[in-house]
């Protein structure tokens, strides 16, 4: 899970994601294109939209996409049309590029539909992120069930 700065949107997919996954059979993270929030935890207002959705993320540091995590995961979601642009940059190959998909792409397929970003906004931004986010991780998890049971 990819956005900018690995503090808002993609902590809260993590979260979300590996909550739907069963822990032995998958690994979920998450990581910025930016490098400004590198060890730091998600934003408070991630981590109280997370609790109140009966999620603790507070474990999570913020950490930088590299051109490592192409070989690392073998499906990477980012959450913008930037952020996609961003790690595509980074990849050096086609299978790399293959593995970059936009998350929305999951509810909402060819429309390019990113996930708005928060942070410059209230605590209800945060809350339709969750939503937008929660209801696109029931799909990612069922694919994934059935490709990878």
């Amino acid at each position: 899970m990819v956005c900018l700065g690995n503090i808002c949107r993609s902590p809260l997919a993590e979260g979300i994601l590996a909550s739907k996954l069963p822990k032995d059979k998958f690994t979920v993270d998450s990581a910025g294109t930016g490098h400004w929030h590198i060890g730091h935890q998600p934003d408070k207002r991630s981590l109280e939209t997370a609790l109140r959705n009966g999620l603790d993320i507070s474990h999570q540091r913020g950490r930088q996409f590299s051109a490592a995590d192409f070989d690392a995961f073998d499906y990477i979601y980012v959450m913008d049309n930037s952020n996609y642009a961003d790690v595509i940059a980074l990849a050096q190959t086609d299978e790399h590029r293959a593995k970059v998909r936009l998350i929305l792409d999951e509810m909402f397929p060819g429309e390019n539909v990113d996930v708005p970003d928060p942070y410059y906004g209230m605590q209800n931004g945060f809350d339709m992120v969750y939503r937008m986010l929660d209801e696109t991780c029931d799909i990612v998890a069922k694919r994934l069930m059935e490709k990878h049971p």
